[in-house]
């Protein structure tokens, strides 16, 4: 018999709030298998309260592959507090090009020299202080708050609002009655214990509460056979969600020029303008109007998704005097235009899209991402 199958099932009004016997049954049966099944992640098990804040940022709005790589490259050029404070933006956009959303970047660069300027360089303890930092917002300072230091504070991504959500029968409702109700649900289920016999109740909880979201309480087609609270949840399947928002879709096309200086090869790189609404300061491919790729053929077809937009790109090479014409249309000043070495191309702020198009072509190395063992 599964340990799930010991405890009644929740009436369809769950309410775990007041709820002592079936909030403490919901934990008993959530941490037994988390315990054996929770993934081995880089950031798991340890005593860091920097690594627990630059793994919680780098996980907002990212996949767990993605971060793998990125997280370890981050940490071994920006060991502590003080060596990121230290650090240039230039240089923190740098080892974070590639993970999108760069203001997360700018953000946690910012909140390290405001620790370091304002106190001594220790991260603070609690949710409350913690929101007093640039780029920390409920999220992100319950998740170190409870992880890092154990605080008994509910961390609610999207992981967990679905997964309370389908235990109580609730459909899915974007207001602020809405986020209330799951946030009241997420602190009742909380350990109120800052340690247990095992470890770090309240942090182990929150953990346990995402990693169920994030492996079987799946968006789509949820393993419900295999979830230690099958017999709790109201829902046991999809539960209803508003209308997802149609994705757009839009042309682009970038210039690919390439030229050699000794035994040197450099890229024309373009740098966004500081006050640009999106990806400030970063280097890229410099764009080309659609008017004068007409009747050429690309190099490179590649599609990029940026949150609800899909961009078809398109990359044209300028490689020899029939393609001066390319050069002379792309629009970008004079002085916005660079010539960056390849080989240096891993310490520039890259545009995620620049990236991932200079690694297709060869022209940038591939660093193979070490997963976890399973």
């Amino acid at each position: 018999m599964n340990d799930f199958e010991e405890l009644p099932v929740v009436p369809v009004d769950a309410d775990f709030k007041d709820r002592g016997l079936e909030a403490v049954g919901f934990r008993r049966k959530l941490m037994n298998w988390y315990r054996s099944h929770a993934r081995e992640l880089p950031w798991r098990g340890i005593s860091d309260p920097y690594r627990t804040w630059v793994s919680e940022v780098m996980l907002q709005q990212t996949r767990v592959a993605a971060v793998i790589e990125h997280y370890e490259n981050f940490l071994r050029r920006f060991p502590t507090i003080v060596s990121l404070a230290l650090a240039s933006e230039a240089e923190v956009l740098a080892v974070w090009s590639g993970l999108g959303y760069y203001r997360r970047a700018r953000m946690l660069h910012k909140a390290a020299q405001f620790i370091v300027r304002e106190r001594g360089g220790v991260l603070p303890g609690t949710a409350a202080e913690l929101r007093t930092l640039p780029g920390i917002g409920e999220y992100t300072s319950a998740a170190i708050a409870s992880i890092a230091f154990g605080e008994s504070i509910a961390v609610v991504d999207g992981n967990v609002e679905r997964v309370l959500l389908r235990l109580t029968g609730r459909a899915e409702m974007a207001t602020a009655a809405g986020r209330a109700f799951v946030q009241t649900q997420a602190a009742a289920l909380v350990p109120r214990k800052k340690v247990d016999e095992r470890g770090n109740a309240a942090g182990d909880h929150n953990q346990a509460m995402m990693e169920l979201g994030a492996t079987i309480c799946l968006p789509r087609a949820p393993l419900c056979l295999h979830c230690p609270v099958y017999s709790m949840c109201r829902t046991r399947g999809e539960h209803v969600t508003p209308p997802r928002a149609v994705q757009k879709s839009r042309p682009a096309a970038y210039l690919l020029s390439l030229r050699k200086r000794g035994t040197v090869t450099e890229v024309l790189l373009e740098r966004r303008a500081d006050d640009a609404s999106l990806m400030a300061g970063m280097y890229e491919l410099p764009p080309l109007p659609q008017d004068a790729i007409q009747g050429r053929e690309p190099l490179l077809r590649v599609r990029h998704a940026i949150t609800n937009t899909n961009y078809y790109v398109q990359v044209f090479a300028a490689s020899g005097p029939q393609d001066r014409g390319l050069r002379r249309a792309v629009p970008a000043a004079k002085d916005d235009l660079e010539w960056v070495r390849t080989n240096r191309l891993g310490m520039v702020p890259l545009t995620g899209l620049a990236r991932k198009v200079l690694q297709r072509l060869d022209v940038m190395e591939v660093r193979p991402v070490r997963l976890p063992e399973a």
